[in-house]
């Protein structure tokens, strides 16, 4: 199939990145970033690439794996874990794991998105990769597989270690990616919640992000604390489908963390909305794919298709090329078949992956036959 190329012109409002500019969101913090999850853009920005010790919001690259391998079919959530020597003897914050105790999955991604709990988060990492080595190891080709240059891990949960480093952009690209897994914003939203509640060993769960209960919209993600990090937040809010990640890093109480996160939200959300142009169900486009059993096809972005608005910002001329790639059948729904490029003044500003809308099946001799003897009938094909 040869490669199609579409264009479509559209009237949007376009907003210029503000990278923090004659704005001080976050002035007690080493570092800080805030971002709009699904353009990714920077809406503020303070020394964004220096590297910091991340503490505990170094669980979000172990939730990402975790949450990639349970989807991948690893593992389910009543799947029982049985809790290592190693895992129980993690210090910090914790669930209070007992060597070869059972629990769920489900109870133990709530005490890790929850309570922070170290004990937690090694026994889903053993479980995930056999051992937390191979673990981290799996965490740092993440980190390179996303772009990530100022981050490298030296264990799953965060405590202070020689070398285990992140930045306040590295964060935000995670929890970016992070977000994207609904469940997990299902249990980081939960202020508070029970583990063994009909045992003699209840643990009551405090979330130790207490905007989730405060800020409206907040529903995540994840905080950290070490005597080398500091105070450090992760925080993700959503109002009127928007959906902004802020990050600050070397915060010197947790006071100062909670109100600068929210002075940045207030700033984000009192400047920008979000339009979406096309939702992951709009049909850019059809097409033919040889050799299949549809004679045409649908093409959908695998992702909501949105622009930033800065409020007030003047209308441009924005448009969208489909570039598809050459397809061959099966094709499964979700699968990346080409690109849709979002382009401006003929630069593209983003670029969005696209699929069918259906599950595409090879046809057999017989069908193509029928298809070019309706086709001969109707004058499609020429003798």
């Amino acid at each position: 199939m040869k490669k199609v190329f579409i264009i479509i012109s559209i009237f949007l409002l376009l907003p210029k990145p503000v990278f923090g500019a004659n704005v001080n969101l976050a002035e007690n913090a080493k570092s800080a970033i805030m971002i709009e999850t699904t353009t990714g853009e920077i809406l503020y920005e303070k020394n964004i690439d220096e590297k910091h010790a991340p503490a505990s919001m170094t669980k979000m690259m172990s939730l990402l794996l975790i949450m990639e391998y349970i989807e991948e079919g690893g593992m389910k959530l009543t799947d029982k874990i049985t809790v290592s020597e190693n895992a129980s003897s993690m210090g910090g914050s914790q669930i209070f794991l007992k060597t070869g105790e059972e629990m769920s999955v489900n109870d133990l991604l709530k005490g890790v998105a929850i309570a922070s709990a170290n004990d937690a988060v090694t026994a889903l990492a053993e479980r995930v990769a056999g051992t937390t080595d191979a673990f981290v190891n799996m965490m740092n080709e993440k980190a390179k597989k996303l772009g990530l240059n100022n981050t490298y891990f030296k264990n799953v949960h965060g405590l202070d270690e020689s070398g285990h480093y992140s930045s306040a952009f590295d964060m935000a690209m995670i929890a970016k990616e992070l977000v994207k897994h609904q469940k997990i914003l299902d249990y980081s939203s939960i202020y508070e919640d029970y583990l063994r509640e009909d045992s003699l060993e209840k643990v009551w769960l405090v979330n130790t992000n207490k905007l989730v209960r405060f800020y409206e919209g907040a529903d995540g993600l994840k905080t950290g604390y070490t005597k080398e990090a500091g105070y450090c937040l992760t925080a993700t809010a959503k109002r009127n489908g928007m959906r902004l990640i802020t990050v600050v890093m070397g915060e010197s109480d947790s006071a100062k963390r909670n109100s600068e996160t929210s002075k940045m939200l207030d700033y984000g959300f009192d400047q920008y909305e979000l339009e979406t142009l096309l939702t992951k169900n709009s049909v850019i486009s059809k097409t033919k794919i040889s050799k299949s059993t549809k004679e045409e096809v649908s093409i959908v972005p695998l992702e909501d298709v949105t622009l930033l608005h800065k409020k007030g910002v003047k209308k441009k001329n924005t448009s969208y090329k489909l570039k598809l790639n050459d397809i061959n059948v099966p094709v499964k729904k979700g699968d990346k078949i080409g690109t849709l490029l979002l382009t401006e003044d003929n630069n593209v500003i983003r670029k969005i992956p696209v699929s069918v809308n259906e599950n595409i099946k090879k046809a057999n001799i017989f069908e193509l036959y029928i298809r070019y003897l309706k086709n001969l009938i109707s004058g499609d094909i020429k003798l």
